[in-house]
Order: structure tokens, then C-alpha cells, then sequence
């Protein structure tokens, strides 16, 4: 299958390329410096020329210094031109959505394919809005996962500022907490994206994805630990004063998606364990920070 890649050059282009490739398919990788502005980009049909599916990636963060015109104009745009460009050529899309389509937390249940669309940030809505159209398009034949947190090599933001944290032993306050949270390790997710696209009856589905069971705060940092080599210095804490400070909310509020329906219908199961995953980003981490 000769499959044409958008963000290759993103962390989770970078874990889905070498991962399509040893399954035997041919990846073309639409690298950002041959198109230039996506928002403008108009030689879609010629990129997708002798394609069979194409795993549409490129998007931006709701980030310092991007306004929500700008997130939109990319996210909602591009997946746009990109969906109509693919039913008119017949070739099968992929499109990478994400949970916050559902909110940026769970209490009663946790999130699966038919709940309801409540984003609560830029990016989020965005996403739900590129959803809404690329269903609008006749002929399309789309397929949408949604991941909740991808870790892995090369990650940013907070997970790398958690192991960061844990791997100096700083102390940290979440001994107490009681959340679950759902993670997807980028070569599972990967995986996922592969078994979707040779699978004729994803067309048309939607699905979450997620490595396993979802972990509480104290389990994830304990797993770091073994990981990193190194002990997690839990300590507890109330939990509203962790929450004055933004940047640990999240650790302290519960997001699980349930990722039964790709299970049940194309029979996947994650290659790499949590343990793996950790242990395999925990190795990227040590080189990086040596």
C-alpha cells in the first residue's frame, strides 16, 4: 500500500513512519518545507497520485504566539482541502483527531467513541470542527482515531517535565491522588494507525486508543521510577493546593477513554506493554539528558 504521510517531521510522524515502513508499505512523507504554508497548499491531487490512504498529522497546539484564527486556519482548513482532495481521488484518509474532542476530563464513565463533543480549549474545538467536516464530505472514505496523552521518545511539554522532575528526585506532591488517566505510547499508536488503514472495516469508524488500563497519578510516577532507575519521591498534599498551580492540574483530574470498539472490530492489541513503553522512553530520556 503506498500510504501518504502529512507531519512527518511531529513526534508522532516521527514513531509512524518506520512503523508503516516494516509492515511492507510504501510511506510517502509530505515534508513542510516542499509545500510551504498548508493553508495555501492547492496541489493536493498531485500528492495524492497513485496513493491508497493517506494519514493526515500535520496540526498545530493551541501554544503561546498561535491565536485560535491561525489554529483553526491549519486544523480545520487543511483537514478540509486534504478530505475533499482524498474523495476525488478515492483515497482512503486517516484523519488524527484527539479525546479533548470530549473534554479535558472524565468523572462518572470514561470517554468512548459515541460520547458527547465538549472541547474546552483552541485546539480541541478545532479538532471537533475538522471531525464535523470531513464526515460532511461525500465519498470520503475516512477513518479517525482519537489518542488521548502520547508519550515517547521525543516527548514534550509535561510528561518530559514530570520525568525530568522524577529523575532529579525532586520531591512531589501527588501521593494522595486518586485520578486515572489513559496514555498511549507512540509506537502502539503507531501500530493502531497501521492496522486501521489494512483494514477495510475501519473505514467510516472512529476510534480511541490507549496502552491499557488507565494509571493514577502515584502509579504513573512509581512507573517512571523503575524506569528512570531512580525512586518517586511522593509526599501528599491537598489537592486544591495542587491545583492553584496550572501546570499540575491535569495530574490531579481523571481522563480515561475506554478503547474497546478497535479492539473488538480489528482485533488489536498494543505490542508494547506500559512497562515497555516507559522503559523505551525512559532510555531516550537518559541519552537526551546525559
Amino acid at each position: 500500500m503506498r500510504i501518504v504521510v502529512t507531519g512527518t517531521t511531529g513526534f508522532v510522524g516521527r514513531a509512524l513512519c518506520p512503523v508503516l515502513a516494516a509492515r511492507g508499505h510504501e510511506v510517502a512523507a509530505l515534508e513542510r518545507g516542499a509545500t510551504g504554508d498548508l493553508t495555501t497548499f492547492a496541489d493536493w491531487p498531485r500528492v495524492l497520485s497513485g496513493a491508497d490512504a493517506v494519514v493526515h498529522l500535520a496540526a498545530i497546539a493551541h501554544r503561546r504566539g498561535v491565536d485560535e484564527k491561525r489554529l483553526r486556519a491549519v486544523n480545520v482548513g487543511v483537514s478540509t482541502a486534504l478530505g475533499r482532495a482524498a474523495a476525488d481521488a478515492g483515497v482512503r484518509l486517516l484523519f488524527m483527531s484527539t479525546v479533548k474532542v470530549h473534554g479535558e476530563e472524565t468523572r462518572a464513565a470514561a470517554f468512548c467513541e459515541t460520547s458527547a463533543f465538549a472541547p474546552a480549549d483552541a485546539y480541541g474545538r478545532a479538532k471537533a470542527e475538522a471531525e464535523k467536516v470531513l464526515r460532511s464530505i461525500d465519498g470520503l472514505k475516512l477513518t479517525v482515531i482519537r489518542p488521548p496523552l502520547v508519550y515517547g521518545p521525543g516527548v514534550k511539554a509535561n510528561f518530559l517535565s514530570l520525568m525530568r522532575a522524577i529523575a532529579r528526585g525532586w520531591p512531589l506532591p501527588f501521593a494522595r491522588v486518586e485520578t486515572r488517566r489513559s496514555l498511549v505510547y507512540s509506537g502502539n499508536l503507531a501500530d493502531a494507525v497501521g492496522r486501521c488503514l489494512e483494514a477495510p472495516q475501519a473505514v467510516g469508524r472512529t476510534y480511541l486508543v490507549s496502552d491499557s488500563s488507565a494509571l493514577s497519578t502515584p502509579a504513573l510516577c512509581r512507573a517512571l521510577g523503575v524506569a528512570l532507575g531512580v525512586p518517586a519521591r511522593l509526599f501528599p498534599f491537598p489537592l486544591e493546593w495542587i491545583e492553584i498551580v496550572a501546570p499540575l492540574r491535569k495530574l490531579t483530574r481523571s481522563l480515561e477513554v475506554d478503547d474497546g470498539a478497535i479492539r473488538r472490530d480489528l482485533a488489536w492489541v498494543p505490542p508494547h506493554s506500559v512497562e515497555q513503553g516507559l522503559r523505551l522512553t525512559a532510555g531516550w530520556f537518559r541519552r537526551q539528558d546525559s
